[in-house]
């Protein structure tokens, strides 16, 4: 079931890296590639951190739910180009997937609570992050008017929570995979955002 979910994670991954390919023009070899470097971006990143063999370069399965993504956009999605939403649909489901299935690894290979969650959380935006540097945008997770980062942070402090409480399983794994999902979608549908790197009062200041 782990496995399960990291494949997914890299298919939703991958999905969203062949859509802003296709939203920028690209040719089929750049949308395989940016599907690539969203899908095991993360993961990659994460596991240098924790000093082992990155799990996509272990297992080539990794490599077939990317290439899949690509050839999806390709042959069912023309005109994709214009269509935004499906892309943060695909982000929102790997972000859910992969900052569970990241705080779990780093839990199994005996990192504490708070260090794991931050693995997970690094799993979860490590792709997108990537993708969108590769692809010249404004990363997600910078963009004042989202909060890219916050439903993965959550997600990967309550894995960490349940883990310190003995409660463990694939159901609620799923479980907390779908709130990250269901918050990532309800942040975009009620455009919230997290407050700014400098506090309203300094900007009042500035107008004196």
């Amino acid at each position: 079931m782990p496995l399960l979910f990291d494949l997914l994670g890299v298919f939703f991954f991958g999905v969203s890296g062949s859509l802003l390919a296709a939203r920028r023009g690209f040719d089929i070899i750049g949308s395989l590639l940016l599907a690539g470097l969203t899908g095991i971006g993360g993961g990659i990143v994460r596991d240098v951190i924790l000093g082992v063999l990155p799990t996509a370069f272990v297992n080539p399965y990794y490599f077939i739910p990317s290439t899949l993504a690509a050839l999806l956009v390709y042959f069912v999605a023309p005109g994709v180009q214009r269509l935004k939403r499906p892309l943060l649909v695909f982000d929102a489901a790997g972000l859910a997937l992969f900052c569970t299935s990241g705080t779990i690894k780093a839990l199994e290979l005996g990192m504490n609570p708070f260090a794991a969650a931050l693995l997970g959380v690094t799993t979860a935006v490590g792709g997108g992050l990537l993708r969108d540097v590769v692809a010249n945008q404004t990363p997600s997770i910078f963009d004042p008017r989202d909060m890219y980062a916050v439903p993965a942070m959550l997600g990967a402090g309550l894995i960490a929570a349940l883990w310190v409480a003995g409660i463990e399983g694939w159901a609620w794994e799923l479980g907390v995979a779908a709130i990250v999902f269901s918050l990532r979608l309800l942040s975009l549908k009620l455009r919230w955002h997290v407050p700014k790197a400098v506090g309203p009062w300094h900007r009042d200041a500035e107008l004196h």
